[in-house]
């Protein structure tokens, strides 16, 4: 139960006229998992939010340093929420000795997904909405493959912005935390209007024609879904921002900001 009542979701069909997140997300990264539609759809973003290719690039970069860093501190296991389609830097790649679950609803995501990343590594791909924890936390597969009685690094990267309010954000990563173990972290990247508010929101309207919305919040929203974790330096930033390596230095020409998607990572006590 979120919020009091159940929530009866069902997964993603497949239509190819209708953009997914997940395609998009392809598209602005240079891959290849992509339809027409989808295309034309980034097109359009990139026609107000012509940034929005490098910022796709410094989400992915920012990804990577963050699984590096916590397999640095000893973390072996992930929960990677909303994975998309995979790309170069997945997670068992970045952490190898790791164990890894990747979870998404899309079918394309999942299809591709189980032919190129499960058996690779020690990995699971499993069938999952972010929007029902509860059910996730339970799912067998999930139980099979992590150990909630030893540290876990829960990965959120660029998912939260396409839960809606109503479907209450902070009781959704709240109900993710009480399930971690001390010593877990979270990983969380957030797209936000803080800057170039009048296209973000233009891009924001394109969003609206795929088969899930956008929802950018302010920093101190964002900063709010970390409660219970305390942010590891340098805290709650710009993607570029958050402890930067020369490998993955993207040119944001006007700063920083236009990655239009803010980064942290908290730690569980």
């Amino acid at each position: 139960m979120i919020g009091g009542r159940r929530l009866q979701r069902e997964s993603l069909g497949f239509d190819p006229k209708t953009p997914s997140v997940a395609r998009l997300y392809d598209y602005l990264l240079g891959g290849k998992d992509h339809f027409p539609a989808d295309r034309a759809a980034a097109e359009r973003i990139l026609e107000v939010a012509p940034e929005l290719r490098a910022a796709a690039r410094a989400n992915r970069a920012f990804l990577g340093r963050a699984v590096r860093f916590l397999a640095g501190a000893g973390v072996e296991q992930f929960l990677d929420i909303g994975t998309g389609l995979p790309a170069p830097g997945n997670v068992h790649e970045v952490a190898p000795a790791a164990r890894v679950v990747y979870v998404d609803r899309d079918p394309v995501v999942l299809v591709h997904a189980r032919a190129l990343l499960a058996g690779q590594g020690d990995t699971t791909v499993v069938e999952g909405d972010l929007r029902e924890p509860e059910a996730l936390l339970k799912d067998p597969e999930v139980l099979r493959a992590l150990d909630f009685d030893r540290p876990v690094g829960v990965l959120l990267s660029a998912v939260m912005h396409h839960v809606e309010d109503a479907d209450e954000p902070e009781k959704i990563v709240a109900t993710l935390r009480d399930a971690l173990a001390p010593g877990s972290y979270l990983v969380l990247s957030h797209g936000t209007s803080d800057a170039r508010a009048a296209a973000v929101e233009r891009a924001t309207e394109v969003y609206r024609t795929a088969d899930t919305p956008l929802t950018l919040r302010g920093r101190e929203r964002i900063a709010g879904l970390f409660q219970g974790f305390e942010l590891v330096d340098p805290g709650l930033v710009w993607l570029p921002e958050w402890r930067p390596e020369q490998a993955d230095l993207i040119d944001f020409g006007d700063g920083p900001q236009s990655s239009l998607a803010l980064g942290g990572v908290g730690r569980k006590g």
